[in-house]
């Protein structure tokens, strides 16, 4: 069956406009994905006395992490936010997340490396816990101290299981993410033809070049390392060779123009560039066709054509038909084609329109399994202990024991960072 689509609509991503000032993990993949990986990182704002201030961020990933992570977290982000209904979920089969995300198309097989790569990378971000010292909330207007988990999740724990998956995001990150001030619409195609380093310095520069059309100087050894995550250890000369090859990624697809970088003094540069022609274009990111909505993909599933699911779309809320989609792939995964009197379909519309009258609830069984499948997503007790520690140390009053404080009041990250070790 060939779906419907619009070709004139480009995917966008959505980032969160204080998490792209820095990077969420390390870029060297030996370093992020290990357990109970942590992550330190410094950015600078304008607090409210105009004064420049240094804020610090900690990731904390019990499960790693990997910057490749990030085409999921943004892309899955801006498929929620583009929901004709506002809620703080998206529930969605992963052949349709990944169509979207145009990481697979609409001929590629329901399985295989690309599925399992997705859902390690939904494990891995749904066990990662987020602080900072300052962090700017659109809604308030101001710079706090927060913490906060970005999503939780709702799997089959058969991974060739046809029913939808139920991301659920952490209602504090969605509330800075979805406000106008608090995110920034970014190009999904382009971003998912660079390499991780030359991602993360695309929602940078898109942030900047949205207010300005230049760069500020930016430091490139806070610039490599904070932002972009390369090895503190990593000589000036070597940084200034890795950041040129994403100036000129990004130069090849005109976001920057007359990018370089400056040597100001011995062992530092810093880096310059102009808005590119890329902004100049319009990117059309309008919300999704009906009949790409998760819901009208978990219908045609079930069997339904597609005038028939776009016609229950519109008669049933979409919660209802999320549940019943899902208990009847159950169903049918769990019981057998038998279990059904006429067909899967049959049983579907008759549970619909008998719940939406309140005549039927669904049953203990889909409870029970429901359950099983939540529990698979606790975290251990040595990873909470030690996300516990960090939170005391990133934000309590006095400094870290043995640890010296910059100029600024600020201690150093590599004395937290060895605190904790």
């Amino acid at each position: 069956m060939q779906h419907a689509t619009n070709h004139n609509i480009r995917p966008s991503g959505f980032g969160q406009l204080s998490l792209v000032e820095h990077a969420l993990c390390p870029l060297h993949r030996g370093s992020s994905l290990v357990e109970n990986m942590q992550h330190t990182a410094e950015f600078r704002y304008t607090d409210a006395s105009r004064q420049r201030q240094t804020a610090r961020a900690r990731v904390f990933a019990p499960l790693g992490l990997s910057a490749n992570d990030e085409l999921y977290l943004w892309g899955l982000l801006a498929l929620t936010l583009t929901q004709r209904d506002e809620r703080a979920e998206l529930v969605a089969t992963p052949h349709w997340c990944l169509r979207q995300l145009g990481v697979v198309d609409s001929q590629s097989g329901r399985g295989g490396e690309q599925y399992r790569l997705f859902r390690d990378a939904i494990r891995r971000l749904s066990a990662v816990s987020y602080l900072c010292d300052a962090f700017y909330d659109p809604i308030r207007a101001e710079h706090r101290e927060v913490s906060f988990h970005l999503l939780s999740f709702n799997l089959p724990t058969d991974p060739a299981s046809s029913r939808a998956w139920r991301l659920c995001w952490d209602l504090t990150f969605l509330e800075f993410a979805k406000h106008t001030a608090g995110h920034l619409r970014f190009d999904l195609d382009l971003y998912r033809s660079l390499d991780p380093a030359t991602r993360r310095l695309l929602l940078l520069v898109s942030k900047i070049f949205h207010r300005r059309a230049d760069l500020p100087q930016l430091d490139l050894r806070a610039l490599a390392v904070n932002v972009l995550g390369f090895s503190a250890n990593v000589a000036a000369r070597d940084l200034r060779v890795k950041v040129s090859r994403c100036l000129g990624a990004l130069e090849a697809k005109q976001v920057v123009a007359d990018a370089g970088i400056a040597r100001i003094a011995k062992n530092q540069y810093v880096v310059n560039a102009r808005r590119g022609q890329h902004y100049e274009r319009l990117m059309k990111t309008d919300t999704p066709p009906q009949e790409s909505t998760p819901v009208i993909e978990t219908l045609l599933d079930l069997g339904f054509d597609l005038g028939a699911a776009i016609g229950l779309s519109r008669r049933y809320p979409t919660r209802l038909l999320e549940e019943w989609v899902d208990i009847t792939q159950a169903a049918r995964e769990r019981f057998g084609h038998e279990f059904f009197k006429k067909s899967p379909m049959a049983f579907f519309v008759d549970s619909v329109s008998k719940a939406h009258k309140g005549r039927r609830t669904p049953p203990d069984w889909w409870h029970e399994v429901r359950k099983q499948e939540l529990s698979q997503a606790e975290l251990p007790a040595k990873s909470k202990n030690v996300f516990e520690q960090i939170r005391n140390e990133l934000f309590r009053d006095t400094a870290v024991d043995g640890a010296i404080q910059d100029t600024s009041g600020l201690i150093s990250t590599a004395c937290v960072l060895k605190a904790i070790r």
